[in-house]
């Protein structure tokens, strides 16, 4: 289970798009593909990966596909999950 969370986590476009839904609010795909500059089958199947590491979940509203984090993540998941991110902002002030 862990190390599926950690590859999902492992690249960039949905590090970033784990980012995004930090907010706790749900962001369709084409608000993630805006954002991140992705087409729609390539975010698609970025949050596909993200969904089957149980790390989002999803709602369908009428054409779009709405995410977000999966509220039901166990501590220890949602404890990487922070970990990760807070590693990654500290890396970014440490290079900048």
């Amino acid at each position: 289970m862990i190390l599926n969370v950690l590859s999902a986590l492992a690249e960039p476009t949905r590090l970033a798009a784990i980012r995004l839904l930090r907010d706790g609010d749900e962001h369709c795909v084409c608000e993630l593909m805006q954002t991140l500059g992705a087409t729609q089958s390539r975010m698609s199947r970025h949050m596909q990966v993200l969904k089957q590491a149980c790390l989002v979940i999803d709602r369908r509203d009428a054409q779009w596909v709405r995410y977000r984090i999966n509220p039901d993540l166990s501590a220890g998941v949602a404890d990487v999950l922070e970990a990760v991110l807070r590693v990654e902002i500290e890396f970014e002030r440490a290079v900048a």
